[in-house]
């Protein structure tokens, strides 16, 4: 009968530290972020770092029409560390810090000057997205890093990742760290679950590099996790200890 009351007591305690530890969210922060209909989303807004792939095609150039690295299709290269790509016939090419387009243009004007077109010959330029990450944190079945292409929206990023059972869908925050030493991050807080069930699109924005989300736990659910991280190791010790005993450890 001891045992009740101490569980309860502890539930207790835990109680205000989790009501206490909620979040500083502003809602004024959310003009911070774009919405998805007021920003051009197309890849050509994309800007290209190192370690992304791209891939280079070109249906009268010689080269582009074999392999690269692993394409059947065009020429495949990885952007080096110091952020250039190499062509056999027109040699390095500097693509860090432009789009897929102005890198078309830059080689369409070299191949056009190699091959003597008569005008610039259309180069497409594809790109495999490695070197950008937002992220999404907490009660989801897919947390972690994930691959930032630009268009990303908080539907499609929490969508993605999965809330779990334990999920506080409806005070889900979306958190922009501040690129100042001294700032402030941006931080404002959706409600997922009106979004998916009543097509509430007020916390629809597009995502920027480095963003993070984080879905925390309902209060019973951290309750839950919090008991788990105390009890558990207790528990798993006293499983272990129970397996050995004098039967097991035989007799000469």
């Amino acid at each position: 009968m001891r045992y009740k009351p101490t569980v309860l007591h502890f539930v207790l305690l835990v109680i205000p530290i989790v009501l206490s530890g909620c979040f500083s969210a502003n809602p004024e922060d959310v003009k911070a972020f774009l919405r998805s209909d007021e920003a051009d989303v197309t890849a050509d807004t994309y800007i290209l770092q190192p370690p992304d792939v791209i891939t280079v095609l070109s249906s009268k150039v010689p080269e582009m029409q074999r392999s690269g690295s692993l394409s059947s299709v065009g020429l495949t290269q990885q952007i080096r560390p110091d952020g250039k790509i190499s062509l056999e016939s027109v040699g390095d090419v500097m693509v860090a810090g432009k789009t897929p387009r102005q890198v078309a243009d830059i080689i369409s004007k070299k191949l056009s000057e190699l091959y003597k077109f008569s005008s610039a010959y259309p180069v497409d330029v594809r790109v495999a997205n490695r070197s950008k990450y937002y992220y999404i944190l907490g009660q989801v079945e897919n947390p972690g890093a994930q691959i930032y292409t630009g268009r990303e929206t908080t539907l499609s990023a929490i969508s993605k990742a999965v809330p779990n059972v334990r999920a506080w869908e409806e005070a889900t925050q979306v958190i922009r760290p501040s690129l100042a030493p001294d700032g402030k991050p941006k931080i404002f807080e959706l409600n997922f679950k009106k979004m998916i069930e009543h097509g509430d699109m007020s916390g629809l924005v597009l995502l920027r590099e480095g963003d993070v989300i984080y879905v925390p736990p309902t209060i019973l659910g951290s309750i839950g996790l919090t008991i788990e991280e105390i009890v558990g190791p207790l528990f798993r010790s006293a499983t272990a200890a129970e397996t050995i005993s004098p039967g097991t450890l035989g007799e000469p």
